[in-house]
């Protein structure tokens, strides 16, 4: 099954979107599955729910810092790839949707009741965030990809 199958089906069962794409990378850095749940679980709705960086966003920026992430206080290099490829992740998601930040993706603040409310009526959890969540996967898959070929 595909990254981009795993996440949708963890996505639909329930799960937000950071969860949804953190968890489907998390067995390769051998970070078990509930424990990325649980790590990505404050992201969702962008951020807790308040409308900012959305959650397709920040999970997939959880699975660069597994990948390229500083471990060691002196390694620099680390830093600054990771930031490298967090900032190319996010001017390609940024490219596409002209946004990063959950609330301008949905056209509605979920940081309110009313908002959310709306986003339920608009079915956007099942329309756009899905679409989000796709395209963080692809995004991911082809700057690691790309990184590789360097």
């Amino acid at each position: 099954m595909s990254y981009k199958q795993k996440a949708l089906n963890c996505f639909q069962d329930g799960f937000n979107c950071a969860q949804a794409v953190l968890s489907t990378y998390a067995p390769q850095f051998n970070l078990d599955k509930e424990m990325a749940l649980r790590v990505a679980g404050g992201f969702g709705g962008g951020m807790g729910s308040m409308g900012e960086t959305c959650g397709a966003v920040t999970g997939a920026i959880m699975v660069i810092g597994l990948k390229y992430g500083k471990t060691k206080k002196e390694d620099k290099e680390a830093k600054w790839k990771t930031y490298k490829m967090v900032q190319e992740f996010t001017k390609r998601f940024t490219d596409k949707y002209s946004s990063i930040k959950c609330r301008d993706l949905l056209g509605c603040d979920l940081s309110t009741p009313e908002g959310n409310e709306l986003a339920k009526e608009k079915n956007l959890f099942k329309t756009l965030c899905p679409l989000f969540i796709e395209e963080a996967i692809d995004i991911l898959n082809d700057i690691i990809s790309e990184e590789k070929a360097e």
